[in-house]
């Protein structure tokens, strides 16, 4: 027989924990003394698993009680206000996806034919639902078929926080699905450029660039695909700023970062590259006309508006 204590010892609940009884408590002669849901605390615990806990209610009633017999109080209520099983079986969140698009290699115009296809976009859910106690998820995956959309406000935040996959997303060239609120959207899109992309962007490729030096100096290995994307993403970062766009696909580009990916340059030469394009991006801060900060006020102002069209 295997000894329980050596591996549920840890299971043991402490002396003073609230609990609250799933079975009910009976006198010797059927009289009802503590009701199933009955709240209680544990006076005195077993050595194991196997034994009784001692038990003693509100109604000063103390009795013995096996692990099974309560629950601790906290998950208790935890469970209880927990959405009924299947409460939201029947309602398909991406039914409410009003702006999709294309993201990735192929928006970026860097597909060969193993390229995934990969998807991005925007979801408003009915304002029932968004109210309800059952609330929203911030966003929708999909691993299968690589799709991702964001509940609205969560896009939003992201957009004026100059997250670099949310502003590809609004410039994507391959857009599949467009409602009439998306089009209003796009048609803001450049209230969310501001100087912030400098230091989101700056600060995402030389974060990342260090981890590559690591894995370089590590394992002598360079993820190219990797270095490819944040030199493309620099690139990106010094147009936003000149131009006030965001360039999704990289044209004539295509080759040279394609050489990257394939590990046609040494790492030297990229990393020379990339410090070339910070003093780029510097000089493009200097003179940019992007304001200091998005215009969260017009972007507050659509959600406002779109919340209320859910309705």
């Amino acid at each position: 027989m295997k000894d329980k204590s050596r591996y549920q010892v840890h299971l043991i609940l402490p002396t003073g924990t609230q609990i609250v009884s799933r079975a009910e408590v009976k006198s010797p002669a059927g009289e009802l003394l503590v009701p199933r849901g009955a709240v209680g605390e544990v006076v005195r615990s077993p050595d194991d698993g196997s034994h009784s806990y001692r038990v003693r209610f509100i109604n000063g009633i103390e009795t013995a009680l096996q692990r099974h017999e309560m629950t601790i109080r906290k998950q208790f209520q935890r469970e209880a206000t927990q959405p009924e099983t299947g409460a939201m079986d029947e309602l398909n969140l991406y039914d409410f996806v009003f702006y999709r698009c294309i993201v990735g290699s192929r928006a970026f115009g860097l597909d060969t034919e193993e390229s995934d296809t990969d998807r991005r976009g925007i979801y408003l859910p009915p304002a029932e639902l968004h109210w309800s106690l059952y609330g929203v998820p911030e966003q929708l995956e999909n691993d299968a078929t690589q799709e991702c959309y964001w509940e609205l406000q969560k896009f939003l935040i992201l957009a004026l926080k100059a997250n670099p996959n949310i502003l590809e997303c609004l410039w994507s060239p391959l857009v599949e699905t467009k409602t009439p609120l998306a089009e209003e959207l796009l048609a803001m899109r450049e209230c969310f450029l501001s100087r912030l992309v400098y230091q989101t962007y700056n600060g995402y490729v030389m974060s990342q660039f260090k981890k590559l030096e690591q894995d370089l100096r590590s394992t002598g290995t360079v993820r190219w695909k990797h270095a490819m994307h944040l030199i493309r993403l620099l690139m990106s970062g010094v147009t936003v700023l000149k131009e006030a766009f965001v360039p999704v696909n990289v044209g004539d580009r295509r080759s040279f970062l394609l050489a990257i990916k394939h590990g046609q340059m040494d790492w030297a030469e990229i990393n020379q590259l990339r410090l070339s394009l910070h003093e780029d991006f510097d000089a493009a801060l200097a003179a940019t006309k992007l304001p200091d900060r998005p215009d969260y006020k017009r972007a507050n102002a659509f959600l406002i508006e779109a919340r209320r069209s859910a309705m």
